[in-house]
């Protein structure tokens, strides 16, 4: 056994040594007469790879052109490809749309709705009608009749709702531009709202509610804690998620009536993209001005007010805390985490500040301190730079940009251990200071690039598209087109970054906090934090900590 043993290393050994004999010989052995061809097309040739200079084929070399061809015609954007075209109807009702190549277009309703016009409701109507969305209408008595209709035509839908728009959308083969139409008529004008419906929306809503709350992902809640806290009860405060205490309160009347006041043609835009705009305006027209709506045909019975709530959006500052025990992923190995959001009066997306808003929403960056990636996932932001890759104990950091019609806010949400909440706060409070320092002209470049690059990268996706188009025209009633936008942020100086930071310091903050808090500071101390240069009255940070 053992000689066996030996014998096979030998012939390993000699293999080996041939191997590295071969390729020695491969590396240094030369040719003495140079116009030998090499070991690819002469097997007595030499070792050496010199290339053949053998014509092994009569068309000409890639690097020059063929001869007798017509010059190449490259497809050019034509000016109605890129145009977007609006169209007001009899009633109000706004129709734009935006031709594009392809087979499958893209068509949906934005609307001027949602929680910040709840003041005189129960707050959770927009988020019962987003979960009654697409159920049975007049002309088509249920759901699965609905979905079969637009799988006739490859067609999905949905519908989402944010705290000033209401969306419902469809994407479908242009060749049903009709049908979907029609679907989408029924849906948004003509509803039945059954009550076994509002039943199982209101099933939705709590199950939602419940699963929200045992996630460790904290956001939607938060969102809506820093919205109350800044907008202390007036619209933009208003929650977005239904209360659980108001799910029982809301039933079909309540919801008819303010989709007979909210959903109405003058507060809507109809949008689509890839359609003729001819036909698609003879499409609204036929399933969303010839027929009645719902609260048209039956009468309803007010539950809420009898207008519509016109108030300015109110930026008032303040705080939301909640103490409680936040669900850990155990599997992960993460520990249980605090999470904290300091706000500040933003400006609306009508505001001159708006893009200078974005750019320095994209500097600052942030994420979660197990992201990987380059700076195209945001690692050369101060929230990285600054916040993730120095403290070892904070878990996250993210900057969040929200702008509306009238108002806005701008806000940083960070996670930590509770043992950390106090240094937690006065990180985030140092690196909100820290935006009115002049940027160096190499981050500002960086973030300038990345916000063209996400735009346009975005604008590729044909609903991305629907949607700007719709939200654009509801505000202003044209289109900007997409090099506004590239311009104006090329224009963006240190300076500008720097009047928007004062500007956006000068406000009084709001604080969001939930978990294990009971180190936080007061809304006092983070408003002396600012004053002073982001330290907080009381112990000075450390970071071994």
């Amino acid at each position: 056994m053992a000689l066996r043993l030996d014998l096979k290393r030998i012939a390993a050994c000699n293999l080996f040594r041939n191997q590295h004999k071969y390729l020695r010989n491969f590396a240094t052995e030369k040719s003495s007469d140079s116009n030998k061809s090499g070991r690819a097309s002469n097997l007595d040739g030499p070792t050496t790879n010199i290339p053949s200079k053998e014509i092994v084929t009569p068309f000409p070399p890639l690097t020059e052109p063929l001869k007798d061809l017509p010059q190449v015609e490259y497809a050019q954007v034509r000016k109605e490809q890129e145009e977007t075209r609006v169209t007001t109807l009899s009633n109000g009702l706004r129709v734009a749309s935006e031709n594009r190549f392809g087979q499958f277009c893209t068509i949906g309703v934005v609307i001027d709705s949602g929680p910040r016009y709840e003041v005189a409701y129960p707050s959770g109507i927009a988020h019962f009608l987003e979960k009654l969305a697409f159920n049975s209408t007049i002309e088509y008595p249920e759901k699965d009749i609905i979905l079969k209709e637009l799988e006739k035509h490859g067609g999905i839908c949905d519908c989402q709702s944010s705290r000033d728009t209401f969306i419902y959308a469809a994407s479908a083969d242009s060749r049903g531009l009709d049908q979907v139409t029609k679907v989408l008529g029924e849906v948004v004008m003509r509803p039945q709202l059954k009550s076994e419906e509002v039943d199982m929306a209101r099933q939705a809503v709590l199950f939602e509610l419940e699963s929200l709350h045992m996630r460790p992902e904290q956001e939607p809640i938060l969102m809506d804690m820093i919205h109350a806290a800044a907008y202390r009860d007036n619209t933009l405060g208003l929650p977005k998620l239904c209360p659980q205490t108001n799910a029982p309160k809301i039933d079909r009347n309540m919801l008819l009536t303010y989709l007979k006041h909210h959903h109405t043609p003058q507060r809507m835009v109809v949008a689509g993209v890839g359609v003729n705009h001819d036909e698609f305006v003879r499409a609204v027209e036929k399933h969303f001005v010839e027929n009645k709506a719902t609260w048209e045909i039956e009468p309803v019975k007010n539950r809420g007010a009898y207008t519509v709530d016109s108030s300015i959006a109110q930026y008032t500052g303040g705080h939301k805390t909640e103490e409680c025990e936040i669900p850990i992923y155990a599997s992960v190995g993460l520990p249980e985490l605090a999470h904290v959001v300091i706000g500040l009066e933003g400006c609306s997306h009508q505001d001159d500040d708006f893009i200078a808003a974005c750019v320095l929403n994209i500097m600052m960056g942030g994420g979660g301190s197990f992201s990987a990636g380059g700076p195209g996932k945001g690692m050369y932001t101060r929230l990285y730079t600054n916040v993730l890759n120095r403290y070892h104990w904070m878990y996250s950091a993210t900057a969040y940009n929200h702008a509306y019609m009238d108002s806005g806010l701008f806000c940083i949400h960070a996670s930590a251990p509770p043992t950390h909440v106090r240094n937690m706060v006065e990180v985030i409070t140092k690196e909100l200071v820290n935006m009115s320092s002049a940027p160096n002209p190499t981050e500002l470049k960086r973030a300038k690039t990345q916000l063209q690059s996400m735009l346009l990268m975005n604008l590729e996706s044909r609903p991305v598209v629907f949607e700007d188009i719709a939200r654009q025209v509801l505000a202003n009633g044209q289109r900007k087109k997409t090099q506004h936008f590239i311009d104006s942020i090329a224009k963006i100086q240190a300076e500008d970054i720097q009047k928007v930071a004062r500007r956006f310091l000068s406000s009084s903050p709001a604080l969001a906090a939930r978990g294990q808090i009971q180190g936080l500071p007061t809304l006092k101390d983070i408003q002396a934090g600012i004053l002073q240069n982001g330290v907080l009255p009381g112990k000075r940070l450390s970071l071994f900590r």
